[in-house]
């Protein structure tokens, strides 16, 4: 990148920067409001100052942009030190089976209901990762796998936090009446809440066991971001290529039908294969790779706690930063205007992950 880049960069990464700031001073005053939580409302206030909307759309939209995209990976493979196969293993394999059933069911079924309600674009598959694996840094992550638009992550992330944000008053006052001991209710708060910071501030209600239980059932659903962005990775190839196909048939039909026109000869516009961005998308993304990579080092290497502790720290500042950029995209009046499916979509999505990850506590 070039030194000009880089100064383009500054203003929206100091933006950035500062309301993560903001937002760590917004937790420590208020603990039980997780700090990822915190930085992406910040960001939606944000993006609602209409004084701020030009500065969003010129000066800042580099830097915005960069660490919605840029910082979400780098945090995502920093996530992976969280977990270890070793934490995995000691649930026991029927834990094992019921959560991955529980994601690859939530998925699929708010995938399906986000396609039914007609939300736009990558909007379907966005919200169905966010709710089933890990919030706002598995749409980040699926995002950046599918190439979707960033006005398409506004809605599904706004979702996520509002959701989330629910589970932490809700679930608590719902232990007793379900009758869920601590650890129970730990596994029903890992298998069920979004991310990781609305896990921690939902599940220490009930004590430090709920809490060990509770990340270790969540961090086993972060495992399965890898296996869905391949998969939805292979699938944009596929579609990309078959359309890439078909575009150059068309156009040899085309070179066809003119007059003059050798057989079999393509317009030279198309014989540079511009049309195939699907060969360049990774069938794995590197992040992902990165992400497994720093689970497996957790998993064969007893890295220094420090280390860990550090690597914690820096992987939430770059998750809040990108979370605040993401949300800064979000558009409150048009999300009235227009949302309501997406808000449908969202509860619903809530209300199956909660019941299948209640029946599954009791697996």
């Amino acid at each position: 990148m070039t030194g000009a880049g880089v100064r383009a960069l500054l203003p929206g990464l100091a933006t950035a920067a500062s309301a993560v700031l903001v937002a760590w001073m917004l937790h420590l005053g208020l603990p039980w409001l997780p700090m990822l939580t915190a930085a992406v409302v910040l960001g939606i206030v944000v993006g609602q100052l209409p004084w701020f909307a030009p500065a969003l759309d010129h000066a800042l939209k580099p830097g915005i942009r960069f660490s919605a995209k840029t910082l979400m990976r780098a945090g995502v493979v920093l996530l992976g030190l969280k977990l270890s196969l070793g934490d995995i293993a000691g649930l026991g394999a029927v834990a094992i089976l019921a959560i991955v059933a529980l994601v690859i069911v939530t998925f699929f079924g708010t995938w399906a209901l986000g396609i039914l309600m007609r939300l736009p674009g990558s909007e379907p598959l966005l919200v169905a990762a966010g709710f089933s694996i890990c919030g706002a840094s598995a749409i980040g992550a699926m995002s950046a796998a599918t190439r979707s638009k960033p006005e398409e992550q506004a809605t599904p992330v706004a979702l996520v936090t509002l959701c989330g944000t629910l589970a932490i008053a809700v679930l608590p006052a719902l232990q007793a009446p379900l009758g869920l001991s601590n650890a129970d209710f730990g596994h029903w708060v890992g298998a069920s809440v979004h991310d990781v910071g609305q896990v921690v501030a939902t599940a220490q209600t009930a004590g430090s066991a709920a809490l060990a239980i509770a990340v270790v059932v969540k961090l086993t659903r972060v495992l399965m971001l890898a296996p869905m962005v391949t998969v939805a990775s292979v699938a944009v190839r596929r579609r990309e290529a078959a359309s890439a196909a078909s575009a150059r048939a068309s156009a040899q039909a085309a070179a066809a039908s003119t007059p003059g026109t050798a057989p079999g000869a393509t317009p030279a516009a198309n014989s540079d294969d511009r049309a195939q961005p699907a060969a360049r998308i990774p069938v794995i993304p590197l992040f992902v790779l990165g992400f497994l990579a720093a689970v497996l080092l957790n998993s064969v290497v007893s890295l220094p706690e420090p280390m860990l502790a550090g690597a914690d720290a820096v992987q939430t500042v770059l998750l809040a930063a990108a979370l605040f950029a993401l949300g800064t995209s979000v558009r409150i009046r048009s999300l009235v205007r227009t949302g309501w499916r997406a808000l449908i979509v969202g509860l619903s999505s809530w209300l199956l992950i909660a019941v299948l990850a209640y029946a599954a506590v009791w697996l």
